[in-house]
Order: structure tokens, then sequence, then C-alpha cells
């Protein structure tokens, strides 16, 4: 695994249409972070995240996955090397049974037989879903928290080194949200998670980056940002809920606080 697999240098990006997305922005990812990126709609958050596996190439500055540069003749390692799951598991999931969905990655890389087999089963056991049950259903008929870990079997699946995550815990029930918490936890790669939600952010990020207008305005402690409620409503974010309660967890609480909240 490199030190940095992630390193941004002076990376701008302007739309067609005038728009600009990103300003001089610099960065580098440690082997293992997990690393919160943060801000209001329109901050770059999207913008910045298609960058690291090549969906957008610089227009100025330099961005480098591992050892290489994002550019032509690299994307294809570059998307081995970074796996990217999407906010709406639907624009990922488009084969008929999820078997096809979780082995559709590893096939483009060459991968058959029973190295194949290995790799798709290994990948569902990881995010938590028995092989024998859904090896042949149909997305179609998943709840959402299905569907998002399944997506995330896809990418797993391709043995990525860097996990890049849009809004993870978007459309989630609390009992899925709670177990998409769990599962990121537990993956020993490196994670980038842009998130609306910093209850999630607190939970499972030391670092966090917070984006505005195209621009990083903080990056470092996340407990230190995320406690900081001037800052945060400076770019329109607010603090996370866990602050507004006595106890962040309810499993933290002793019974009698519990008792007398009711």
């Amino acid at each position: 695994m490199h030190h940095n697999p992630i390193s941004i240098q002076s990376l701008s990006y302007v739309y067609s249409d005038g728009t600009q997305a990103l300003k001089e922005i610099s960065l580098s990812i440690r082997a293992s972070e997990r690393v919160a990126l943060v801000g209001a709609n329109g901050s770059g958050k999207s913008t910045l995240l298609l960058h690291f596996n090549g969906l957008l190439t610089p227009q100025t500055g330099e961005v480098v996955v591992g050892e290489l540069a994002i550019e032509p003749q690299n994307l294809k390692q570059i998307r081995n090397f970074v796996g990217l799951v999407f906010q709406n598991p639907d624009d990922q999931l488009f084969m008929p049974t999820v078997w096809e969905d979780v082995t559709f990655g590893p096939l483009n890389q060459g991968v058959k037989g029973e190295a194949l087999n290995h790799r798709v089963i290994h990948a569902l056991q990881a995010v938590g879903l028995d092989p024998s049950l859904y090896t042949s259903r149909s997305a179609n008929g998943l709840s959402g928290g299905e569907k998002k870990r399944v997506a995330i079997a896809g990418v797993l699946a391709m043995q990525p080194q860097v996990l890049v995550l849009d809004e993870p815990s978007a459309q989630l029930d609390p009992r899925s949200r709670r177990q998409l918490i769990e599962l990121l936890d537990s993956l020993p790669l490196t994670q980038l998670i842009a998130t609306h939600d910093l209850d999630l952010a607190l939970e499972l990020c030391d670092r966090t980056i917070v984006l505005s207008q195209g621009q990083i305005v903080y990056d470092g402690e996340t407990e230190r940002v995320l406690s900081d409620p001037e800052l945060l409503a400076k770019h329109a974010l607010e603090s996370p809920l866990c602050y507004s309660r006595p106890y962040c967890h309810v499993e933290d609480a002793p019974l009698s606080a519990l008792l007398h909240s009711h």
C-alpha cells in the first residue's frame, strides 16, 4: 500500500457554463485514513470526488493516485486502485442478478474461474450478505440498505486500495445507516467519505475536510471542526445532532438519564 495513495496539487476545475467548482485545491490522503469531505450543496464535493478515479481529469493542477497521474493512459490502473461508490446504488446496479453485478468489475479486470468466485463470495461476506441467499436475487427486490451493500461489494470485489463514497448514508433508514457505519468501520481500506451526515463523519473519521465555494476552508481534526458551530454556520453547515443531545449514543447513557428524559 502506498504511503500517500492520493495527492492533489493546485487543482482547479471550471464547468462549461463558467461555474468554477474547484479553486486551487491541494491535499494529500495517507494510507488507511478515513477522511470526511463535507460542505454545503455546490461546495465542490462531487466534482472533487470525480477526480479521484479519473471520471473528471484536471484542467489545471495535478492529481496523483498511487504513483500515477490522472491521465488517459493511466485510467484503467487508477480505476482498479480507487473504487467509487455512488450516492444512489441504482446508478451502480444494472445487471439481472446480484452475482452478475458483483462480478462485473472483476470480469473487466480479466479475473475468471475460481479466482472470480472467491472474490465475489469474499466481497459479499465482507458487507454482511450471505452469498447463498443473495447471489441469484435481483437488486430490484432489495432494500435500500441491501442495495448499498451490494454496490460496495461490487467495488470491493475489484480489490481497490482506496474506497471513495458519495453520501453513503443517504436514503437509509436508521437501522441500515447503523449497519453501514459498522461496515465502513470494519473495512481496512483508505476511505474518503463525502457526506452531509455529520454524525457519521464524527463517528467514522478522525480527519475532516470542509469545502466552501470550491475551496478548502478547513482540513484537520473532525471533532474540532464539528464542535465549532460558528465555523460550520459560516459555511452553511449545522452541528451534528449528537452535540445537541446529552449523549451521542443511547448505549452510552446511564439508565437513569434515559428514564429521566422520558
